[in-house]
């Protein structure tokens, strides 16, 4: 039994692996990619928000496709779509042409990301699931922990060969595509309509705000690294890594808490730990303070989406994908929220940036409460 659910979950969870790869991998080669273009750093950075922005932007409608013309025959679609425009981002001759196929490696990833995380809810028993959910997160923390330095060493070599890896792990992946949901006899076809719940509203809040005020912080802990203790750029990544690498070792056992303690529960507790450990950055006196900080809240973040995400594949069992997508959305939204709500307060008063980004991570728990 444990095999056979090992070989129905590891596409799954290889396949969340690479959406966040693809989007973090980039920002390494920005050398390389001026050299290969001719161009600026400000043409280059546009391929960032060039992938981010329609893989937000479509997800709040690619569970629903996913669940109306089958998960396996989109997902297998998203992979062939990613592998190629992969391949032409590589290919690609000028910056523009590079832009254009970077965004639709994020339209493509759109429909990959939130149609894994809900095949996981058909192949995992209920309880286990929040277990394989912990590991889901844990394995894209990776991925987000591990893309600037895997990108870096593909770039020594050729910086082709960031996108081209990809390309290749994709078309494997499309050989292994989540299960369709069973469905009953005479069942009506998936609906966003049917998504658009007062649940649904509170998880796309929660998802938001616990991007916005610690998932998405690294921006901000970066900048006190080096204004408040002057840390170059080596040293900032190494501060950073932590958060990281606490998501990767903890985000299994968050799961396994999940399944004993409950989703709300844990996923209040990760939020009120978040609030404080984050609001406790900017009063930080020291790099060491700074660093155990950082590494705490990535600790409490697992907890977080070890319950949120749980909690968002079960929301709407009729239209599992497309609940799941349109949380995601909220997700990245806040992810391109947090400079806008942070930065601003960050120039007035550092402790005062910290202290409302752990205010958005109390929120998340407060909300959580309401789903009660």
């Amino acid at each position: 039994m444990r095999r056979a659910l090992s070989s129905a979950t590891l596409p799954l969870y290889v396949g969340g692996f690479l959406g966040p790869f693809g989007g973090g991998a980039i920002a390494v080669l920005f050398p390389q990619l001026r050299d290969a273009f001719d161009a600026t750093t400000g043409e280059v950075a546009v391929a960032i928000p060039a992938y981010f922005v329609p893989f937000a932007a479509f997800q709040l409608v690619s569970g629903t496709i996913g669940e109306r013309m089958g998960r396996r025959r989109v997902v297998r679609a998203g992979y062939v779509a990613y592998a190629i425009t992969s391949v032409a981002a590589a290919a690609a001759p000028t910056i523009g042409l590079f832009i254009v196929a970077r965004a639709a490696s994020g339209t493509a990833n759109a429909f990959l990301t939130p149609l894994l995380l809900a095949g996981l809810a058909e192949v995992v028993p209920r309880g286990s699931l929040g277990r394989a959910v912990g590991t889901f997160a844990a394995v894209q923390t990776s991925a987000i922990a591990l893309a600037p330095a895997v990108g870096g060493l593909l770039g020594e070599i050729d910086w082709r060969l960031a996108f081209v890896a990809p390309s290749l792990v994709a078309v494997v992946l499309a050989f292994f595509p989540p299960p369709d949901p069973e469905r009953v006899a005479d069942t009506e076809p998936a609906r966003l309509r049917a998504v658009l719940t007062h649940r649904v509203g509170v998880l796309s809040a929660a998802a938001f705000a616990g991007y916005a005020g610690v998932t998405s912080l690294g921006f901000l802990v970066a900048l006190r690294c080096s204004d408040g203790f002057g840390l170059g750029s080596s040293a900032r990544g190494a501060v950073l890594a932590v958060f990281g690498v606490a998501g990767m070792v903890t985000g299994r056992p968050s799961g396994r808490l999940v399944d004993r303690v409950g989703r709300i529960s844990v996923t209040v507790v990760g939020a009120f730990l978040c609030a404080a450990l984050v609001a406790l950055i900017g009063a930080a006196g020291s790099v060491a303070t700074l660093t155990l900080l950082w590494l705490g809240a990535g600790a409490a973040s697992s907890l977080i989406w070890a319950g949120l995400n749980t909690l968002t594949i079960e929301a709407v069992p009729a239209n599992r994908a497309g609940a799941t997508s349109v949380i995601s959305a909220f997700k990245f939204a806040g992810n391109a929220a947090a400079p806008a709500m942070w930065l601003p307060l960050y120039a007035s008063d550092v402790r005062l940036a910290f202290l409302a980004a752990g205010g958005a991570s109390a929120l998340v728990g407060a909300l959580a409460l309401r789903l009660r």
